[in-house]
Formats: structure tokens, sequence, C-alpha cells
């Protein structure tokens, strides 16, 4: 039995990718990942925040010190040493790691803006990990800001990480956009390697005692699948790049039908937060009982097996007809 599977330009002993989590925010549980029996591992992501907040740092000391005395000009704070940068130990931890491990390691970038944070991809590159997934999601805010100009943000951040690299690009994307086919298919034209669908935003909530908003992780569970279902069979076929299943695998079931939908892989990270990285072991064990009792010999013969090319429902993808849907589950 062959689990083996495509993720951009790797090949994947399998197609489970232990997801950008706190599990892959260390050394020691990056390892334990790669013990569970994940294909790939994509670290933790570096956040554009992190990265413009050192630079305004640098920028203030380079100001305060203009008028000193030369011999000041290599003096800085000692609770602002620059090598303890969260950026700069970021890479670090990738040289690490990456030296430590057997399977692929993806970096993680996450950030909106075309600024001089997007250099990094060239560093993360450098450091040793063989690809990079750049997460973009921007909830726009202001009502004179129109979809295009957003798009457009997306498009100039893609085209401007793609100019600093060799290694393949992914772009974990959202379901924000009004046409998500159209813009993975720009994103393929700017030279991207694979999409992963979808990216998983915090959740708002209030604190009623305290009388403020609050930003929670958002773990997610088997219900949070639809969409992606839909999305990985849409764009199967339709553009020369790999589809990751982000959202709502959680089971061994979940796996297969998002392989059935289109997708080559699936990258999980709330699921692991849940059980712990041991549970990667339990979904492929579900998963190879599973082939061996409907008698399939790869992993790669079902993929896209019941994608919108291939199904005998295209409604079920392209239709959203809620009150079709309650009629039959009346009867």
């Amino acid at each position: 039995m062959n689990l083996g599977t495509d993720f951009l330009t790797l090949k994947l002993k399998n197609p489970i990718i232990a997801g950008a989590s706190p599990l892959s925010s260390t050394l020691d549980g990056i390892k334990r990942l790669e013990d569970a029996g994940a294909a790939a591992v994509i670290a933790h992501s570096l956040f554009e925040e992190q990265i413009n907040h050192e630079q305004r740092q640098i920028d203030h000391f380079i100001h305060i010190t203009a008028e000193s005395h030369a011999e000041a000009i290599s003096y800085f704070q000692a609770e602002n040493r620059f090598d303890n940068f969260s950026a700069e130990r970021y890479l670090r931890e990738i040289e690490e790691a990456k030296a430590a491990l057997s399977i692929p390691l993806i970096g993680s970038l996450n950030g909106v803006s075309a600024g001089g944070w997007v250099q990094y991809a060239k560093a993360i590159e450098a450091a040793g990990a063989d690809a990079l997934e750049l997460n973009i999601t921007y909830i726009p805010t202001s009502m004179h800001l129109s979809g295009a100009e957003v798009e457009q943000m997306y498009v100039q951040t893609v085209a401007s990480v793609r100019e600093y690299l060799n290694i393949p690009l992914n772009i974990k994307m959202n379901a924000y956009f009004s046409s998500p086919a159209h813009m993975a298919r720009r994103f393929v034209e700017l030279g991207i390697a694979g999409v992963t669908i979808f990216d998983n935003p915090t959740r708002v909530d209030i604190d009623l005692e305290l009388l403020t908003a609050l930003r929670m992780p958002n773990i997610t569970t088997s219900q949070s699948l639809s969409e992606t279902l839909r999305w990985c069979a849409i764009l199967y076929r339709q553009l020369p790049c790999t589809i990751c299943a982000g959202t709502g695998v959680h089971t061994h079931e979940d796996l297969l039908k998002a392989l059935m939908s289109g997708a080559n892989t699936a990258a999980l990270a709330s699921v692991l937060l849940r059980h712990g990285a041991e549970h990667i072991g339990v979904i492929l064990q579900g998963l190879e009982a599973w082939m061996e009792a409907h008698e399939y010999e790869s992993v790669r013969q079902m993929i896209g097996s019941i994608s919108l090319a291939h199904t005998d429902n295209p409604a079920a993808f392209e239709r959203n007809s809620y009150m079709y849907a309650l009629q039959h589950y009346r009867s």
C-alpha cells in the first residue's frame, strides 16, 4: 500500500502535514511531530508585526545616538540586544530543525503588506527551509477600500515574496474573496506551487465582565470541513499546483473526504492541539485500514475521484440551496 503523495514540488511519504502551530514552535515539538508520522512540518509563523517592531526599535536607537560621541555608536541598552530579536531567532530555529529532521521543513511567513518584511522569505530559504508558506489574512474594515483593492494588496504581497525565493511557495488562502478560484489562478500566474484551503482566522468574542473585545483561537472540528471540500473539489485539476486541505481534517474519514475532493495533502493543527502529536498515527492507521478494506492500492489513486470534475452530483459543490437541503433532510 502506497501512501505517498505530492506537496508543492516535494514527494511526501503520506498526506499528513503538521501545520503551523505552537506544536511546531520548538525543536522538541517538531521532532515529536516527525516521530508521530508527519510527512512534513510547517514551522510556526514569523509575523510581519514582529519584524516591523524590530525594525522600529533599530530606527529608534539609530536616531537617539545620531548626535552622540562616536564611541557610543555601538552602544545599545541591554534589554534590546539585537541578537535576541524574534526574527533572527526564528531563522536559527529553522536551521536547527532542518539539521535534525529527515522530512521536509516548511517555513511560514504571516503578513499582508508588501513592505521590507518580505525580504525574510529569502532568509528563511537560506536557513534551509524546503519551501515557504505565506499566510495572508486581511480583514478590510474601511468602507472606502474596494474588493479589487484588497485583492491587489494580496497579489502585490505574493509577487514581492516570490521575487526573493527559489524554493517553492505555498499560499494559505482565505474564504473572504468574492471569487476564490480566480484569486487562486492569479496566485499561480505569479509562480506559486500550491494553495492551502483555507486559513482559519481567530475567533472574536466579548468579555462581558471586562467589557472588551477578545481575540480567541479558532479551534476547528470536523464540522468545519464543508468549505474545504467544496473548494478542493472546484480547484482540482483547474490549476497547475498542489492543493492542501487546511481546515476541518480531524479523522481519517475527514482525510479521505479531502483527498477524494481533490486535495493532495492535509495540514493538521487544531486536532493535534486537542489530542497531541501522536494522533497523527491514529489517523494514518485509520486511513490504511479503510484503503485495505476498499481495495485501494495508493493515495494517488483516490485523489480527486469525487471532485467537481468527476462527481455524479455537481450541484453539491456548485449550488448553495438551503431550502433544497432542508427538504431532503426532512424526507
